[in-house]
C-alpha cells in the first residue's frame, strides 16, 4: 500500500516541475522530499521521475501513478471533511478567552495545531483578565478560557456549569535589575532574604495575588511601588529600572522584554497554575478537540514534581 504522504509528494513535484519548488511548497527540505520520492519508487518498483538541470519530469509510470494518486488524495480529503462534519468539527466558530501571558506564550502553537487539524472551524480570541474568563465561559460568551490561580490562596468558588482543567503549573521567581545583589548565584534564594527589599507589588487586594502578597509581607519585603492592576510587563519594566524587586511567574521572568535577573526561591511553594475553563453541561466537539491539543502540548508540565 502506498503512503499518502509520498503520493502527495509525487503530485507536488508533478505540479511544480521540480523537486526544489515542490519542497518549498510543502515545507520540506529538498533532500527530504527526494527521499520521499525515492521511497515511493521503491514501493512502486519503478522509476517515477527523471531529474535534469531543468527540473524533474514524470516517466510513464509516474504519469500513471499521479493520476491515481490525485484520486486517492481527493478521496482522503473528502473523508476528512465528512468525518469532521460527523464529529461536529466542520464549520462554526470556536470562541477562546485568554489572558495576556498565556495568549502570547501558550496559545499560538496550540491554535496553529488546531487550525491544521480543523481548518473549517473559525477562531475568535478575546482577552479576559482572570478570573473574568471563568465568568465568560459560564455566561456563554466564550467556549473556553485560559485562566490562572495562585498559591497560596483561598480557593475561589466556580459556577456550577464550569470546570477547570490544569494546563501548566509554574513556580514564582524573583526578578531583579541586572547586577542586583540578589541576582547572583544559581542556588535558590531563601524567602527571608527579601526582608527590607523594596518590592514592586501587584495590587494586594487583587484576589489572585492576595495570598502571594501576604507571604511576601510575612517575609519582610517592603512595598515600594504598587501596581494597581495586574500587568507583569509593567512590573518587570519597573524592576529593570531599579525601582525594586518583584516576584512573578517564571514564564513572565524568562520572557520579559526589559532586562531582568531571574532567581528561584526557597521554598518553591509560591506557584501559579494556568488552567482552561470549560462548560460541563453541553456537548462541544471543537472545544473538546482544543482541550485535547492543550493536554498534548502541556500535559507533562501540568504535573507537579
Amino acid at each position: 500500500m502506498y503512503d499518502p504522504t509520498r503520493l502527495a509528494a509525487l503530485v507536488a513535484v508533478a505540479e511544480a516541475g521540480s523537486i526544489t519548488r515542490a519542497a518549498e511548497r510543502l515545507g520540506y527540505t529538498t533532500p527530504a522530499l527526494s527521499q520521499q520520492v525515492a521511497k515511493l519508487e521503491r514501493e512502486a518498483g519503478a522509476t517515477l521521475l527523471v531529474r535534469s538541470h531543468r527540473g524533474a519530469r514524470l516517466t510513464d509510470a509516474g504519469e500513471l501513478l499521479v493520476v491515481r494518486a490525485r484520486r486517492v488524495l481527493d478521496e482522503l480529503e473528502q473523508a476528512r471533511h465528512e468525518l469532521a462534519r460527523l464529529a461536529g468539527l466542520s464549520g462554526g466558530t470556536l470562541r477562546l478567552g485568554t489572558f495576556q501571558t498565556a495568549g502570547i506564550q501558550l496559545l499560538p502553537q496550540v491554535l496553529s495545531a488546531f487550525r491544521r487539524a480543523h481548518p473549517d472551524v473559525e477562531l475568535a480570541v478575546a482577552n479576559y483578565e482572570p478570573p473574568d474568563g471563568v465568568s465568560a465561559v459560564a455566561a456563554g460568551e466564550v467556549d473556553l478560557a485560559l485562566t490562572h490561580t495562585y498559591e497560596p490562596a483561598a480557593p475561589a468558588p466556580l459556577p456550577a456549569s464550569v470546570a477547570l482543567e490544569p494546563v501548566l503549573v509554574e513556580e514564582l521567581v524573583l526578578v531583579t535589575a541586572p547586577g542586583h545583589a540578589l541576582a547572583g548565584g544559581t542556588a535558590r534564594l531563601s524567602l527571608d532574604r527579601l526582608a527590607g527589599q523594596p518590592l514592586i507589588s501587584m495590587a494586594p487586594g487583587h484576589p489572585s495575588r492576595a495570598g502571594v502578597e501576604a507571604a511576601l509581607a510575612r517575609a519582610g519585603a517592603t512595598p515600594s511601588v504598587l501596581v494597581e492592576t495586574p500587568g507583569y510587563a509593567l512590573v518587570c519594566a519597573l524592576v529593570s529600572a531599579g525601582l525594586g524587586v518583584a516576584v512573578v511567574p517564571e514564564m513572565v521572568g524568562r520572557t520579559a522584554v526589559t532586562p531582568v535577573g531571574v532567581r528561584q526561591l526557597e521554598p518553591g511553594d509560591l506557584r501559579r497554575t494556568i488552567s482552561v475553563a470549560h462548560r460541563t453541561d453541553q456537548a462541544a466537539p471543537a472545544a473538546d478537540a482544543f482541550r485535547a491539543l492543550l493536554r498534548g502540548a502541556f500535559g507533562r508540565a501540568a504535573q507537579r514534581n
